[in-house]
């Protein structure tokens, strides 16, 4: 586990464990339980991971697991990072002690069938590196457990530059901005252009039905796309759509820039969205949403699956 030194009283305290067995598993999980069991002010702390990991650490802690929760991290990370960003700020505000106070052991998902994709890699590194701005006011501590076994060492080592602490941590402002100036591909030669810009919902709707995707996901990703147009502000210069369903995806050109790399991922403080935060339904909405921004403005790629 890499050595980790006091943050300032009040801050998140954002640890990261790098392991390859169950036996270091152990060594880095059960101190740092410990250390949440016997913290005052604040409740029980969490485990979330696989649930042979949590089957390890019940047997470990004995009795002193009574009073804890724990969850199937399959059950925890289910969709996108912005996805894991409202569950997790979600689960703060209705469990946690006074400012946040909570421990909580996070071990990601990385061994699906198909294990993650690149793409979705780079995601969970944006996540990372952004949750030291978004849960920044908390006093919460995490603890993020990579096994070697599953998530190889590519993904730990960018994922150390996202935890300070170990050595090589980066601002995540420019951890965003570079996975930000990767291009993206360009669209299809046979992208519709919506015939006006800013997009109907009810044009978007009737596109995405007719290319496979049902009513209610059809609702959705209209929806998606018409919050982020809103949230750009003022005309579109282009709307375009292409794809068949599940993964339609709609394009949205705008002259203004975004210039903002939580734009999306900071959870409303009401149910109801205000202004400039329809990015935040569309990312929970999308598996991904893609923003650049460049000399002529912003493009923002919204891909439903």
């Amino acid at each position: 586990m890499t050595a980790q030194p006091a943050p300032p009283p009040g801050s998140f305290d954002h640890r990261m464990a790098v392991y390859g067995s169950d036996d270091a598993f152990l060594a880095a999980a059960m101190p740092f339980l410990r250390e949440g069991l016997a913290a005052t002010a604040e409740p029980p702390p969490v485990a979330i991971a696989a649930p042979d990991k949590l089957g390890l650490l019940r047997d470990a802690l004995g009795t002193g697991a009574k009073d804890m929760d724990f969850v199937p991290h399959t059950d925890w990370y289910t969709g996108s990072a912005a996805n894991a960003v409202a569950r997790g700020a979600g689960y703060l505000a209705e469990h946690a002690g006074p400012q946040g106070r909570i421990h909580l052991l996070m071990e990601p998902v990385w061994n699906g069938r198909a294990g993650r994709s690149a793409r979705e890699s780079a995601e969970w590194i944006r996540y990372e590196a952004l949750a030291n701005l978004l849960f920044a006011p908390l006093a919460t501590t995490a603890l993020c457990a990579y096994d070697l076994r599953t998530a190889g060492p590519a993904v730990v080592a960018a994922a150390r530059r996202t935890h300070p602490g170990t050595g090589v941590y980066e601002d995540p402002v420019r951890i965003a901005a570079e996975l930000d100036d990767v291009p993206l591909p360009p669209p299809p030669y046979d992208a519709e252009h919506l015939r006006e810009p800013s997009p109907d919902g009810n044009a978007v709707r009737a596109w995405a039905a007719g290319r496979g995707l049902p009513a209610a996901d059809a609702e959705l990703f209209a929806t998606s796309v018409t919050e982020a147009a809103a949230h750009l502000g003022g005309p579109l210069t282009t709307t375009l759509l292409w794809g068949e369903a599940p993964a339609c995806v709609c394009e949205l050109r705008s002259p203004r820039r975004v210039d903002d790399p939580l734009a999306g991922f900071v959870p409303p403080p009401t149910a109801e969205l205000e202004p400039g935060q329809g990015l935040w339904f569309a990312r929970q909405v999308c598996a991904y949403v893609d923003v650049r921004d460049d000399d002529a403005g912003a493009t923002v790629r919204l891909q439903y699956a």
